[in-house]
């Protein structure tokens, strides 16, 4: 059987870097889901159309594939691993994964990327919608003002001017509006194992990980 590691969490708790780094440790496949929402907000964006069209987003989902979905994100031939980083690409993936016609399409593609291969997979829903079935389920949080904080060096690495409280305002209503969506609300799996990373360390959190995953690598076969 695939081993699927299922990290879940909201915005800013570290979720990317760690997955990424846990994956590499592991040789595992990595895919950030949550960049696949962002593809499909900033291609909705991009061409006019509302968050909440749901014909519309139909239409433009219908053929959706990722040339790339690790360290770059590439779709139809346009590398958009900048652009979904950028400005209020966060909010718009947000906003559209309320709608099932979005969520459908894209459980089902992740669905077949981590059926190809042991993979950890990050994202809002992974252990309770995507994998319910996993045997390893991960939930990593941190403070709110923590979160803003972090979101905030990344933000300005890019080049961008912030202002760290509205940030955290903004951090809060998408935490707010992701946990109260109808469609695969964000919460922890009832057996996730839930990981605090306010107070730790890059490594930290990776050594954490990896602790928790490894006794079931040699299980689930590799």
């Amino acid at each position: 059987m695939t081993l699927v590691v299922a990290i879940d969490g909201p915005a800013g708790a570290g979720k990317s870097s760690a997955s990424r780094a846990l994956a590499a440790r592991l040789g595992f496949r990595h895919v950030d889901t949550g960049a696949m929402y962002r593809v499909v907000g900033v291609l909705a964006r991009d061409a006019g159309i509302a968050a909440d069209d749901d014909a519309a987003l139909a239409g433009l989902i219908d053929d959706l594939a990722f040339d790339e979905i690790a360290e770059r994100v590439v779709v139809r031939g346009r590398d958009l691993t900048t652009v979904i980083r950028e400005g209020d690409a966060g909010d718009w993936a947000s906003r559209v994964s309320t709608r099932p016609v979005v969520r459908e399409h894209l459980v089902a593609l992740q669905r077949r990327l981590g059926a190809a291969g042991p993979t950890v997979m990050e994202g809002r829903d992974i252990g309770t919608v995507v994998f319910p079935h996993t045997p390893v389920k991960i939930f990593l949080t941190a403070g709110a003002a923590e979160r803003a904080r972090r979101r905030a060096i990344d933000l300005r690495a890019q080049g961008e001017a912030v202002d760290e409280a509205a940030l955290a305002r903004a951090i809060a209503e998408r935490d707010k509006r992701d946990s109260e969506r109808a469609t695969a609300p964000l919460r922890p799996a009832a057996d996730a194992v839930v990981v605090d990373t306010t107070a730790m360390s890059f490594d930290a959190v990776v050594d954490r990980l990896l602790a928790i995953v490894t006794p079931h690598v040699g299980a689930a076969g590799r």
